[in-house]
């Protein structure tokens, strides 16, 4: 498990530059019921089947779970905190420099503040930096701080995407009574995919803008690729919802990484993994001064791979073969990604209201729901 650490320190150039992780909040908060996977025991004598039945119990009920004991340092997940507040600290012109090609679907590089209108006369309070994989294919210039710690930067993905995600990845074949390998060979490091390391800040509110967005800053929504990890953010505003439809507060919790399941994980199941439905809130009073700043994981497939169920022992017993009304046929996951890139800012038109849901057209004929 991580070591507890409070502050991490990075030289750059003759800059010293800090992260001081902030006390979690005093109130008493309605929090999610979540599974904890101890990746420790993977490589252990039946440990990958124990964790895999544990996965199973889990998502029966909630998309979302904590993993613990993942081979990284509390020092190397502040070290990456603290990269990411230095690049939202630049010049906005220096950050514009490197701006995601959004609206075309690209999502690599520097998303701006306020992009998006979320109210009348209220913009989203979101910065993103997007890094994609460290392969030919996506070299591009960064920023200063992170050329100079691009080494530290591109370990710490790979520690991920080789250690943490491929064992996940794992366990959800042993789930489907697949080859251990069934998903890993759509999630090759060195081919094509939107999998991305990401610095994202979350702007502190106004009350006035609180009370306009009913404390809602960003709807609840599903992601777009595999899996989503997010390395423990003290902050208190992640909320999932639950099969009743009832939001619980995700509990920052100590040494952890909380993991959701996602859009590409339903197609290829056909509905049997659920794309886990989550929201970001205003904080609790103690905490609403603060910034909120977070270093997340996103996993997708490769880009070429049709998001079609698979033959599954599992999915035919429990009926997930019938049809493909949960699958995406005819659709890449390259394709939905940069479709859901494009829609978020507004380019395939806005969502339409059905109710307390918004449902938008994606890209041939299939839709995400957003939800109040």
């Amino acid at each position: 498990m991580a070591t507890t650490q409070t502050q991490t320190q990075i030289d750059v150039g003759e800059a010293n530059l800090f992260y001081k992780q902030v006390p979690e909040t005093s109130y008493h908060l309605e929090w999610a019921e979540l599974a904890t996977l101890d990746l420790s025991k993977f490589d252990q004598p039946g440990g990958k089947e124990a964790l895999a039945k544990q996965l199973a119990d889990a998502i029966q009920t909630i998309g979302f779970f904590y993993i613990v004991n993942f081979g990284l340092t509390q020092d190397e997940v502040d070290r990456q905190f603290a990269i990411g507040k230095s690049v939202f600290a630049l010049p906005t012109e220096e950050k514009l420099k490197y701006r995601a090609d959004l609206e075309h679907g690209g999502y690599n590089g520097y998303k701006p503040l306020g992009l998006r209108q979320v109210a009348p006369g209220i913009a989203d309070n979101t910065e993103i930096y997007n890094i994609p994989k460290f392969i030919p294919a996506y070299e591009q210039p960064h920023p200063a701080i992170i050329t100079a710690h691009r080494a530290e930067i591109e370990h710490f993905a790979r520690h991920i995407h080789d250690n943490i995600v491929r064992k996940l990845l794992v366990l959800f074949a042993i789930i489907l009574e697949l080859p251990e390998d069934a998903l890993t060979s759509h999630h090759r490091y060195d081919e094509k995919s939107d999998c991305h390391l990401r610095y994202m800040k979350y702007h502190r509110r106004t009350a006035e803008e609180n009370e306009k967005l009913e404390n809602v800053w960003v709807r609840g929504h599903t992601d777009f690729g595999s899996l989503t990890l997010l390395f423990r953010q003290p902050v208190a505003a992640l909320q999932v919802r639950g099969a009743g439809g009832a939001w619980r507060w995700v509990k920052p919790f100590d040494g952890s990484i909380t993991v959701n399941v996602a859009d590409a994980l339903q197609f290829l199941t056909n509905g049997f993994l659920k794309s886990s439905i989550h929201r970001v809130v205003a904080p609790p009073p103690d905490q609403a001064h603060i910034d909120r700043l977070g270093v997340l994981y996103f996993v997708r497939p490769e880009d070429a791979l049709e998001l079609l169920p698979l033959q599954s022992a599992v999915l035919q017993r429990l009926g997930y073969d019938t049809n493909t009304d949960e699958a995406a046929v005819g659709i890449t996951a390259g394709e939905w990604v940069k479709a859901r890139v494009r829609g978020n800012i507004g380019k395939d038109g806005k969502p339409t209201t059905t109710g307390r849901e918004l449902t938008q057209e994606v890209i041939k004929g299939k839709s995400a729901k957003y939800y109040n």
